[in-house]
């Protein structure tokens, strides 16, 4: 039996539909593909894309000191109202020092039961034999060079726990501006250098990407109450803020 070629055995509607794909397809790839300009496709460019990071080392300038007012009482009223008077002599304290009222903030309040001691009886039943109040407060010291003297007054006046003081810059953003720059500089080098080591070299930046900023641990100090003295040793040290960015460069062929 005598039998067409396939081309030949299709309808003319369906061979236009085909040619109309091929020819879609054709577009799409020649579009993906920069134009030379003696009408030929030239691949697209090698990239190089690379990270740098940057740090920034600044000293703080002001603290933030936690403490507690922690009272016992035979009952809760007994207890609060103790607790009551040593807070309130702490906070008349600090703003004879000159210290700000807007520096000065409850960070927090309970009053909870004491029970009676039952190591040699366990099986005993609960019984509360008392009450505590503890009320806590947060200064922010603006001056460092005060700091030493307000923790000395805080004692005098009635502070029983210590929570710890953590040292803050005021100003972060200079200093984390110009992380950001040694970051860019960073990669830049690191970029230049593999671009050498190749044989070729930089073309145009064509992407600039921050992966994030952020500052190093805080330095923190903690000390027991009954060593509190007004020439208590307070080290500020230093705060590290770094910054991550992302380069990519064209690579050009000499």
């Amino acid at each position: 039996m005598f039998q067409l070629p396939i081309s030949r055995q299709m309808s003319a509607p369906s061979r236009g539909l085909a040619a109309g794909l091929g020819a879609l397809v054709l577009a799409s790839a020649l579009a993906m593909t920069p134009a030379r300009a003696d009408g030929e496709r030239s691949p697209a460019p090698a990239m190089i894309t690379i990270s740098g990071e940057g740090t920034a080392t600044l000293v703080p300038d002001a603290a933030v000191l936690t403490l507690s007012v922690v009272t016992p009482g035979d009952n809760a009223p007994e207890a609060l109202d103790a607790n009551s008077r040593q807070l309130t002599a702490i906070v008349e304290k600090l703003k004879a020092a000159g210290l700000d009222e807007r520096d000065l903030q409850t960070s927090g309040f309970s009053i909870n039961p004491r029970y009676a001691d039952r190591r040699d009886n366990p099986d005993a039943p609960l019984k509360i034999i008392g009450y505590e109040v503890r009320n806590g407060l947060s200064v922010r010291v603006r001056d460092l060079t005060r700091l030493s003297g307000v923790l000395d007054e805080v004692v005098k006046a009635g502070a029983n726990e210590m929570g710890g003081i953590s040292f803050q810059v005021s100003d972060r953003e200079a200093a984390l501006n110009d992380a950001r720059k040694a970051a860019v500089k960073d990669a830049r080098a690191k970029a230049e250098l593999y671009a050498q080591a190749a044989g070729v070299r930089l073309g145009r930046l064509v992407m600039i990407s921050e992966m994030g900023s952020g500052s190093g641990p805080v330095p923190m100090f903690k000390a027991e109450m009954a060593m509190m003295r007004a020439d208590v040793p307070v080290q500020a040290g230093e705060e590290s803020l770094s910054a991550s960015v992302t380069l990519q460069f064209e690579l050009v062929q000499d």
